[in-house]
């Protein structure tokens, strides 16, 4: 099964550009002492409305009935480096392919530990590996450019090369490498094939053990997709080459459940993701979203599927399936912008920008989150939170 739509450029932000300092450079555990990973703040949206919180009071935000949508693919330690002759390059490991090919991409090392954009290489260049493997470019991913490759690997595995010599990809804000651990979110399970995340489902990052039991007992549940993310792109306005996924017959039932018992459902896309009185379909990061929105048909109803989507969440297409979305802060340029503009409005998003660069939150994997709530109608329930 192969999902697409088309991409709508970006407009100007009112917000701008995002300070170097916002940044996270560390996760924040390292922070300081007795910090865990749920150490970071929560901005809420609801509209316009915008409040603060620490992540740990998530529980209390959300209601018994809610369903959370969260993306099991594990991150890979998909960065490797090898040789082209004599010269150094790094291989960011992104997509295993159903061929067993694989997506790559071509880095050089910038003196500080992370890499930088290396010119293009042409097919049938071949690249040393750590233990004697050797990787050929083949072909471009996509005649947009020469980013991303199709290779061939020889006298190697892949996942042995990652596991023996790879490390996970880092970029030039961070402070340090950090181990595989830190990239590893609490509901990633190993896949059988060694497919995988060259970079971490991160909104699930600030989620402990600890967290998930409190929101099970307060009766949220929770619906397992997958989604294995490639690497990104620095390129403005890139669209997301296709990615591998799938959603479990057991979530596509229980997303409709929800659904179907909530007052007012109506099996149409919507835009601004209203929600009633009842359960609400809430996407922890857009992988999710990605994921769930390839799942579901015409007649909206999700259905368990598997296979490839390159598919782009806009404003124009409207979301089908998700009433709200918990998610990192994203750069003015990046397309998950898009997304954030079909689930809560361009106005919601701008505000709440506004308001996470007055108040310093901080960007990227290892960076705050933001939760998008549905707006609630006049004659829906004040019942936030789950109080015992």
């Amino acid at each position: 099964m192969t999902v697409s739509t088309g991409v709508f450029p970006l407009g100007p932000r009112k917000w701008g550009k995002v300070p170097a300092e916002l940044s996270a450079r560390v996760p924040a555990e390292q922070r300081g002492p007795g910090l865990g990973r749920d150490a970071v703040r929560l901005l809420v949206s609801r509209g316009t409305e915008v409040a603060h919180h620490a992540f740990r009071e998530l529980p209390g935000l959300l209601r018994a009935g809610d369903v959370l949508v969260v993306n099991t693919s594990a991150t890979l330690a998909a960065a490797v480096d090898g040789r082209i002759g004599h010269a150094r390059v790094v291989v960011h490991f992104s997509t295993r392919g159903d061929d067993g090919r694989w997506a790559v991409e071509l880095r050089e090392p910038d003196g500080r530990g992370t890499t930088r954009a290396r010119a293009g290489s042409p097919a049938g260049v071949e690249v040393s590996l750590p233990g004697g493997g050797r990787l050929l470019l083949v072909e471009p991913l996509s005649p947009r450019g020469e980013r991303l490759w199709w290779a061939r690997v020889a006298g190697a595995d892949v996942p042995e090369v990652l596991g023996g010599h790879g490390r996970p990809v880092r970029y030039s804000y961070t402070e340090r490498d950090q181990p595989l651990s830190a990239y590893q979110t609490v509901f990633a399970l190993p896949s059988p094939d060694g497919s995988g995340s060259a970079e971490m489902p991160s909104a699930a990052r600030p989620f402990t053990a600890r967290l998930v039991a409190e929101l099970v007992s307060r009766g949220v549940w929770f619906a397992p997709v997958t989604l294995h993310t490639g690497v990104s792109s620095a390129q403005a306005h890139e669209p997301p080459y296709p990615e591998r996924f799938s959603v479990p017959e057991a979530s596509a039932r229980l997303i409709n459940q929800v659904r179907a018992g909530r007052e007012g459902f109506a099996a149409l896309p919507r835009k601004g993701g209203a929600g009633g009185a009842g359960g609400r379909v809430i996407a922890v990061g857009t992988t999710a979203v990605r994921a769930v929105e390839s799942a579901v048909g015409p007649d909206g109803v999700v259905r368990a599927a598997a296979g490839w989507t390159d598919l782009v969440v806009t404003p124009e297409r409207g979301i089908r399936v998700v009433d709200g979305l918990l998610t990192g802060l994203h750069e003015p340029e990046a397309s998950h912008l898009l997304m954030l503009e079909a689930v809560a409005g361009r106005a919601a998003v701008d505000r709440a920008y506004e308001e996470a660069l007055r108040a310093l939150y901080l960007w990227h994997e290892f960076g705050d989150v933001h939760l998008i709530l549905p707006e609630e109608s006049p004659h829906a329930e004040h019942c936030e939170g789950n109080k015992p």
